[in-house]
């Protein structure tokens, strides 16, 4: 499974871990995304319909934890990050709303097109992030 990321999520991923309140946020998406079957990565709320291309919201942490938003497209192997938040903190808020999701989604799918993105894989030490910008 290939991993990538918009700039908006890096900006935003970024931004949290430099929170002690937040730090967590490195490994528990470490622990949920990498090494995992695709059946795996199908667990979540789905925002649309698709068993192709699935939309999906979920949570890491539990209720107070983090919202992550993504988009699997399971015949390429391919996961795509687009958007994190925390529940609680100081940079905490509720659900972004329907046309923030949809807004996501688009964008999503014109930086697939564009290769407006970065690939996301673990460090050597398997204790970080590695964000590489992606050649177009």
């Amino acid at each position: 499974m290939e991993i990538f990321c918009l700039e908006d999520f890096k900006i935003q991923f970024e931004k949290l871990i430099s929170k002690k309140n937040y730090s967590i946020l490195e490994q528990e998406i470490r622990d949920y995304f990498f090494d995992k079957s695709v059946e795996d990565l199908c667990s979540g709320r789905r925002l649309n319909n698709s068993d192709i291309t699935p939309y999906i919201k979920k949570r890491l942490c539990g209720r107070g934890g983090f919202r992550m938003y993504f988009l699997l497209i399971i015949k390429e192997e391919r996961l795509y990050l687009m958007f994190v938040h925390p529940k609680t903190g100081s940079m905490g808020y509720e659900n972004i709303d329907d046309e923030s999701k949809a807004m996501l989604y688009k964008k999503v799918l014109s930086c697939i097109i564009t290769k407006d993105l970065y690939k996301v894989e673990v460090n050597e030490e398997r204790t970080g992030l590695v964000f590489t910008k992606v050649e177009n």
